[in-house]
């Protein structure tokens, strides 16, 4: 391509789901698109995301109460969930023969369990929309004039010129994947400010030399409490995924953004209560009933119905009992001291995974300087900015890939419009 000889209607920059779909939905309605794509592939940290099953959105239809999600920023995002919202983010991969099922916590994946169905439908997007992909092609800033964004320039110099550009090289996390804060440098040399970057959903390490002995192992529907100078900070109910290096899961993931900023002033401890459904009486009436049933039986081979078999020689070894004894020999005060360990199951926190392990990353660019309505910047009158550009916190659960469709759309309808 010859320098500045083209000019596209809308170029956008960064080939994530919500570049596809900004480039996508431009191109749906007429604009002349070129999508830049420093990867060999569009999509690389999609394919990823859920494990490679892709949490599509979550399944929360009231917009008031999804908005409450995204926290301080939800008031920003009242407009251009207006214009796109879950319903139409459903219908969209829907109407192009990609059925989706909800599971815990209103998480929507695909009924294939594969990121590769989402990705397979943004591709096809692009491509009904006749939407030039550009990959292999690094951009290394923005050229402007009088408050205009007039190209982007790439790596061996060529400039991609258009009428309007989008900004969607997302943020910080998964930086294998290109995700390595380019377009926070971009936007800082040209005016905007971008607040500091940090890991936002991220595994957690342990001190804890058993857990390494649960890698592999989930507890749904545990309880999560965190306490810095034995002193409880917060608690919250979720899925929690042991690994090998300490704990992961939507649960863990949300809380350690808390976590983070404690762990600056000090040590932080966990207790998990593996289960909350069962209070103390409760519990105590069930192992009693375990105990009687299967009083015979050794202790080890007694409690897999309480709790996932590979918890339960941890949970003995913490309660200091022995393993081979039999249930009728269990004591008062060892069947106390089990419960103990089963609601308050202790956690020593070596400190958080890094940029490399998180889902998403926190900070971005200052929301006062983005018109939401239009997705535009304030500063740059062509300039449109989408995704994790955007500084917004958002739990786990689908509400990452909800903002980057709703802006994504949003962005590409404004940007070919020229609104």
């Amino acid at each position: 391509m010859a320098k500045s000889e083209h000019i596209w209607d809308v170029a956008v920059i960064g080939g994530g789901p919500a570049g596809m779909m900004a480039a996508g939905r431009a191109a749906e309605i007429g604009a002349r698109v070129i999508l830049i794509e420093k990867n060999d592939s569009l999509g690389k940290k999609l394919l990823i995301t859920g494990g490679g099953r892709c949490n599509v959105t979550n399944a929360e239809f009231d917009t008031k109460v999804l908005l409450g999600k995204y926290k301080d920023a939800g008031k920003f995002l009242a407009s251009p969930f207006s214009q796109w919202n879950v319903q139409e983010s459903l219908d969209f991969f829907h109407t192009r023969k990609m059925p989706t099922k909800v599971e815990n916590e209103k998480r929507v994946f695909p009924v294939s369990n594969s990121a590769q169905s989402v990705w397979d439908v943004l591709v096809e997007y692009l491509k009904s929309g006749k939407v030039t992909v550009l990959s292999k092609s690094p951009v290394i800033g923005f050229v402007t004039d009088n408050k205009k964004i007039v190209a982007v320039q790439l790596k061996d110099k060529t400039e991609i010129r258009a009428r309007s550009f989008i900004l969607a090289t997302g943020g910080l996390s998964h930086p294998e994947t290109g995700s390595t804060g380019d377009g926070f440098k971009w936007l800082a040399k040209i005016g905007h400010t971008v607040n500091t970057a940090n890991a936002a959903l991220v595994p957690i390490k342990t001190k804890d030399p058993w857990i390494k002995r649960l890698a592999g192992v989930a507890l749904k529907g545990a309880k999560i409490t965190v306490f810095q100078n034995d002193t409880k900070q917060d608690s919250r109910i979720g899925n929690i995924l042991f690994t090998h290096v300490g704990l992961s899961g939507p649960g863990i993931l949300n809380m350690s953004s808390l976590i983070g900023e404690l762990l600056e002033y000090g040590e932080v401890h966990l207790e998990i209560d593996a289960l909350p459904s069962l209070d103390y009486a409760a519990l105590n009436t069930r192992l009693q009933e375990l105990l009687k049933e299967h009083h015979v039986k050794k202790i080890r081979n007694s409690l897999s119905s309480l709790v996932p078999s590979a918890l339960v020689p941890v949970a003995l070894e913490l309660a200091q009992i022995d393993p081979n004894t039999p249930c009728h020999s269990i004591t008062r005060t060892q069947r106390l001291a089990l419960e103990r360990v089963l609601k308050h199951l202790p956690v020593q926190v070596d400190g958080l995974l890094g940029l490399d392990k998180a889902i998403i990353t926190s900070g971005g660019v200052k929301r006062e300087e983005v018109d939401f309505k239009t997705m535009r910047s304030r500063l740059y009158e062509n300039l449109y900015l989408v995704g994790d550009i955007l500084d917004i916190d958002r739990p786990s659960g689908g509400y990452s890939l909800q903002l980057c469709w709703t802006t994504g759309y949003v962005a590409g309808n404004s940007a070919a419009k020229g609104n």
